[in-house]
């Protein structure tokens, strides 16, 4: 089968969330698995300062974007990732905008892309039997296929899946950049992709897939509410015989805290000592305080990921005066929407010795935090999967998190009675359910037993990416069953 990625992110290249750890992911199990694959990503500027090195393919297209034809040229890590360049539209500091706002021209950058992968798949005569599209940069993709493509013969055979990993987000552009995506205006309809007067890149995708996923099953079944719909339940309920959940993996070979370089100490199920090793550097080098046995028994809490309403944040904020009443030690790492980041900042100062921020990605960190942490705070508004609980869970830091989307599916709640658990859940957004919640894992925390037994039981959960990678073959052969117009 030759399986064909269409993704704006994907590690080890470029990353701003779970996304790029999915996409990477995913390839690296197909090549496992002795798929013919191909990953396609743009080629930003974070990308050339990584200083990977590319092979320049010498090959070239062109993309109509509007009334103009832009031009592209083609280049590839050698081995299974293809990167389209154009400077005008990649050449940037960040993916799809800063911290004030998304770039202008979003729906130019990503008309050219999604049909550019088109056009390469064309020019590098590889005839994908799949395509598996990420979130709204892509989802035009699918709808070429349907519209422009639809009498092209190489891809006459050729399967659609989108994986939808937030609706939250969904490219919406004026009803003018329907001539930036030279699409016809029978399309903008409310059956097309016309959304409250605008137009809808995820919406695209979604009429024009032959197959729809989502990151967790919890979360397949809750965009068809309004609550979490974002006001596209209506059309999913539509599709819902076509819609699917796949839970996310992590790469077990990245994460692993028995052989973690980042690490000042290994450790695993057999051995724990390293953990503690591990929580004495944290503190000492983001609180600059000396250790001693009381140090060493005050709880740990995290918060990694990026900052936006979505994650919960504003119940951290509201809570903070009954968080720090207690005798913990909070750490963040992050960035996003700068509120966040004045907000943190201030709190750091605020509570001095006792809050520790850090603004930004930092991959090095983001392992040693995870490892040194006794617990991880995610009190998401709503959470498509999440990774960092499944990072945590197999670091031996306990996760506290809202119940919702994946976090419902890999976080076994505790149940006090018979003393099992992975993690501490809560239902209610807000700041007294998750203080509660707190609360309860604190009262796990002075017992060593009980909570040496959470930490075990969470490192033995699988969440790996086999499963999951046979999973999406398994849908991609259902896709290609699929009938499809003539193309």
């Amino acid at each position: 089968m030759r399986i064909l990625i269409a993704t704006p992110e994907a590690v080890p290249f470029v990353k701003t969330g779970g996304l790029a750890d999915v996409a990477g992911a995913l390839c690296g199990e197909f090549r496992k698995l002795k798929k013919e694959v191909r990953i396609f990503l743009p080629l930003y500027k974070k990308v050339r300062e990584r200083k990977t090195k590319l092979l320049d393919t010498g090959i070239t297209i062109s993309v109509p974007v509007g009334h103009r034809t832009v031009s592209g040229r083609i280049f590839s890590d050698q081995v299974s990732t293809f990167f389209i360049e154009c400077d005008e539209f990649f050449d940037r500091q960040e993916l799809y905008g800063t911290p004030e706002g998304d770039y202008s021209d979003n729906a130019a950058r990503f008309v050219f892309f999604s049909r550019g992968v088109l056009e390469a798949c064309k020019v590098l005569n590889f005839r994908p039997d799949v395509i598996h599209c990420n979130d709204w940069q892509t989802s035009l993709v699918q709808l070429y296929l349907r519209t422009i493509y639809r009498a092209d013969s190489f891809f006459k055979n050729t399967a659609t899946l989108l994986t939808i990993h937030n609706l939250g987000y969904q490219g919406i552009f004026p009803a003018s950049d329907m001539a930036t995506a030279n699409l016809g205006l029978e399309l903008f309809t409310p059956e097309g992709i016309e959304f409250y007067g605008k137009i809808n890149f995820l919406k695209a995708g979604i009429i024009s897939a032959d197959i729809l996923t989502t990151v967790s099953d919890t979360y397949s079944k809750e965009i068809l509410d309004k609550e979490y719909g974002f006001g596209l339940e209506g059309l999913l309920k539509t599709r819902v015989n076509d819609l699917f959940g796949v839970i996310n993996g992590i790469d077990y070979e990245e994460w692993n805290p028995a052989k973690d370089e980042f690490l000042p100490a290994c450790y695993g199920q057999s051995d724990m000592s390293g953990k503690m090793v591990c929580k004495r550097e944290l503190v000492q080098s983001l609180f600059k305080r000396p250790w001693n046995k009381k140090t060493a028994r005050i709880p740990l809490i995290s918060v990694v990921g990026r900052f936006s309403e979505q994650k919960g944040l504003d119940l951290i904020m509201q809570s903070m005066p009954e968080i720090m009443s207690s005798d913990v030690k909070l750490v963040v790492l992050g960035k996003g929407d700068e509120r966040y980041h004045k907000s943190f900042l201030e709190l750091s100062k605020k509570y001095g010795d006792k809050v520790s921020v850090t603004i930004g990605f930092d991959e090095a960190l983001a392992h040693r935090i995870y490892a040194g942490s006794d617990f991880l705070l995610m009190p998401s508004k709503y959470e498509p999967c999440g990774l960092g609980q499944l990072i945590s869970l197999r670091y031996g830091c306990v996760p506290i998190a809202r119940k919702t989307g994946g976090l419902t599916d890999t976080i076994r709640d505790y149940d006090p009675l018979v003393s099992s658990g992975t993690g501490f859940l809560f239902s209610d957004f807000t700041p007294s359910a998750m203080q509660d919640a707190l609360k309860r894992a604190f009262c796990v925390y002075t017992d060593d037993g009980k909570m040496m037994k959470m930490i075990e039981d969470g490192m033995k959960m699988d969440f790996s990416w086999k499963k999951s990678a046979l999973r999406y073959l398994d849908l991609y052969k259902a896709a290609l069953k699929k009938e499809r117009p003539q193309r």
